[in-house]
């Protein structure tokens, strides 16, 4: 599914998002259970972390109640694809800390997946600048980062679960990533954070935008927590600063020795005219129709290459008929969520119906059992439905209840 703007953003306008929110104030928007269904589900994080040989220790990190787990601890060393040795995550020693109640923290996903890219696209799409995500799985009571800013615009997308998120009132001015602000340290943010500005409850199908800069933390209320965090990087004024360095080299001034300095006035009067023309002629630069034209491009073009990629259209081979033959989910069945844990199907009279929020919905006994079944799952695909209930016709009972609300496509 790709997202519009408009769809990311519903019910809220995006003009109002962009008049009053966009880089100015955090900004919850609650959702239905299924609108980021197809984003990320625990069956793809499963088939994600399975294909063991694209992890290291800088992909996947852990992090157990706001300190990280060393590399060590979770990993074993391995030799890679290309025979250099790596740290490998290692599921027995994942398991161990899962247990524990560490989180997990998959680093730059946004291409591995279509229900992953699509929100990076539309961000990009919309001109926000370059969006990379990373998932975050939390589990209950177990806090992963102490209060923080990022240095990046994020857009958390929750998929699954809660998580309680801490708002605070303070605001870093303008942080890049550079070590005048990863090298802070916890004292200062304790101190810059400010007074508690919100509580924010984001639940399944919610979305939470923190300008850059905004400190918060965040704490998983369920059993269980998954959300995508959207860094989004805007193209910046240093972009023009390093821009214009590079056209600079070009002119004969910016390369000539600076004047001499022997303490005498004569001295810093020849430095302080020749900063004043080096300053002249950088303005004049950052004028330069061409200069201009690099710096809209730039900002134009401020996404991050990811997929397009088709073999078959490419040798004009009828790809689109193969892409349609292909099952869904990344080569996978499709799968659906359920997003009404413990619903169930109740019996009136001779008659068996499920009431859901977009009304009742009729079944027959073997229906009911069958949806029963499948709505105790946190997922369920429809080779599984036919396994277990052979007697009903599984991709119609599956379409129903997504018709009902009480599944969504994954």
């Amino acid at each position: 599914m790709a997202f519009t703007l408009a769809e990311l953003l519903a019910p809220m306008d995006p003009a109002r998002f962009l008049a009053e929110f966009h880089d100015k104030q955090p900004l919850h928007i609650k959702g239905g259970a299924g609108k980021f269904a197809s984003v990320l589900s625990w069956r793809v994080i499963d088939r994600l972390l399975d294909q063991t040989h694209i992890w290291s220790s800088q992909s996947l990190k852990m992090q157990m109640d706001a300190q990280p787990v060393p590399a060590e601890a979770y990993c074993t060393r391995a030799t890679s694809r290309d025979n250099t040795p790596v740290l490998q995550p290692d599921a027995r020693k994942l398991k161990e800390w899962v247990a524990k109640g560490a989180s997990v923290v998959l680093n730059d996903v946004d291409s591995l997946t279509p229900g992953l890219a699509s929100v990076s696209e539309c961000l990009e799409e919309n001109g926000f600048g370059r969006a990379q995500a990373n998932v975050y799985i939390s589990f209950q009571a177990h806090k992963a980062f102490p209060t923080h800013f990022d240095t990046h615009d994020v857009w958390a997308v929750q998929v699954e679960g809660e998580k309680t998120w801490n708002i605070w009132s303070g605001r870093a001015d303008y942080p890049i990533p550079h070590p005048a602000f990863r090298n802070l340290g916890q004292a200062h943010h304790d101190r810059a954070r400010g007074t508690l500005r919100e509580k924010v409850l984001l639940k399944a199908g919610d979305l939470l935008y923190l300008p850059r800069g905004w400190y918060h933390d965040a704490l998983a209320e369920g059993a269980t927590s998954v959300h995508v965090a959207y860094g989004v990087n805007a193209p910046i004024g240093l972009d023009l600063a390093n821009m214009l360095a590079e056209r600079a080299l070009q002119e004969p001034i910016f390369r000539q020795p600076l004047p001499r300095q022997d303490g005498t006035p004569a001295a810093q009067f020849a430095l302080t005219t020749r900063a004043a023309q080096l300053g002249q002629r950088i303005a004049e630069l950052a004028r330069d129709p061409q200069v201009l034209q690099v710096l809209a491009r730039h900002v134009a073009d401020a996404r991050y290459s990811r997929g397009g990629v088709q073999l078959l259209a490419w040798r004009g081979l009828e790809a689109e008929r193969a892409a349609e033959a292909a099952p869904a989910g990344d080569g996978e069945a499709p799968s659906f969520r359920v997003l009404s844990p413990g619903l169930k199907p109740v019996r009136r009279g001779s008659e068996w119906v499920l009431k859901t929020g977009a009304g009742t919905t009729a079944l027959s006994p073997p229906e009911a059992e069958a949806a029963g079944w499948l709505l105790s799952r946190r997922e369920v695909d429809p080779a599984a439905l036919r396994a277990a209930h052979p007697a009903v016709d599984a991709d119609a009972l599956l379409a129903r209840l997504t018709e009902a609300g009480a599944l969504a496509a994954a």
